[in-house]
């Protein structure tokens, strides 16, 4: 199959590479619901040497830097208590941990999770980390930008290939709240 965007040699609906994604983003496409049919997630096997957005735009196209995402995974702390939450921007963008994120979570201090927490919690690859198959009772902050997209790239778990997922799913994912402002231009 042709992929909605991007040039890649291999491209097919998710529910049909189940074998290829980690268990919980796995279990997510098995288990999809929403207006958004789960065979419009595109899985497209990439190498993962070029799984940094950087990096990958360069090998499989410039014009995928406008329409990918990135997948950041944030603590919020407030006295002893810490919320994990995921951030999904546009890759042009970066978050804004210390207002958006902040105020969203109630926290005092919002910071990025350490690599071995985001790791540990969600059940995915560092560097793959995506929204589909995230812990339950997760915040899922999604820019509206990103809503906004007809496809987005993102990780799919594993460095090893990505997710073409139609922006409007982002809005319907468990734990989804789109915010204006939550990517800030870099």
């Amino acid at each position: 199959m042709d992929a909605p965007i991007g040039h890649f040699d291999d491209a097919r609906p998710a529910p049909d590479r189940l074998d290829d994604l980690v268990g919980p983003v796995a279990d997510a496409v098995r288990h999809w619901s929403g207006s958004v049919p789960a065979d419009q997630i595109v899985y497209v096997d990439t190498d993962p040497r070029w799984a940094d957005t950087a990096v990958f735009v360069e090998h499989y196209g410039r014009e995928l830097l406008e329409r990918s995402a990135n997948c950041v995974v944030v603590a919020g702390k407030r006295g002893a208590e810490t919320t994990l939450a995921a951030c999904v921007v546009l890759s042009t963008t970066r978050v804004d941990v210390n207002g958006v994120v902040r105020r969203r979570l109630g926290a005092r201090k919002a910071s990025f999770a350490a690599m071995d927490t985001a790791v540990g919690e969600t059940g995915m690859e560092y560097g793959g980390i995506t929204p589909v198959g995230l812990p339950a009772g997760w915040p899922v902050l999604v820019d509206s930008a990103v809503v906004d997209l007809p496809y987005v790239l993102v990780g799919s778990g594993r460095r090893r290939g990505k997710l073409l997922v139609p922006g409007k799913a982002f809005a319907e994912l468990p734990g989804a709240v789109v915010l204006d402002g939550l990517g800030v231009a870099v």
